[in-house]
């Protein structure tokens, strides 16, 4: 059975940074898609970025691009979501999720079957 970890959250003043990391164990499919959401309290779960297997294709919420960058390390079966210019309104549980998500849906909460246990990010003003 595949595990996802997440790691890396914390505390942050605001304009500050954060990386977040995605780690994969057990057995995992070919061209497996790797993604961020994030749920705030009150809210919705919400897509952040997502990668392609290769690493190719990057997506990103409109109301995160230009601040965090998506990556991956297939070598280390590891994702990472770098946040920087973090602002009160990013405070969320953040989790990870892999699946062999076609590109075309991988903003879709519902497109993937593993999801780790989410890491607490917290931005004060």
């Amino acid at each position: 059975q595949v595990q996802l970890v997440e790691s890396g959250g914390g505390l942050v003043q605001a304009g500050g940074s954060l990386r977040l990391s995605c780690a994969a164990s057990g057995r995992t499919g070919k061209r497996s898609a790797m993604a961020w959401f994030r749920q705030a309290p009150g809210k919705e779960r919400e897509f952040v970025a997502a990668i392609s297997w290769s690493g190719g294709s990057t997506y990103y919420a409109d109301s995160v691009k230009g601040r965090f960058t998506i990556s991956r390390d297939n070598a280390k079966n590891t994702g990472y979501l770098q946040m920087n210019s973090l602002k009160p309104e990013d405070k969320a549980v953040y989790y990870c999720a892999a699946g062999l998500v076609p590109n075309i849906v991988v903003r879709n909460t519902t497109a993937y079957d593993y999801w780790g246990q989410g890491t607490q990010v917290t931005v004060s003003s």
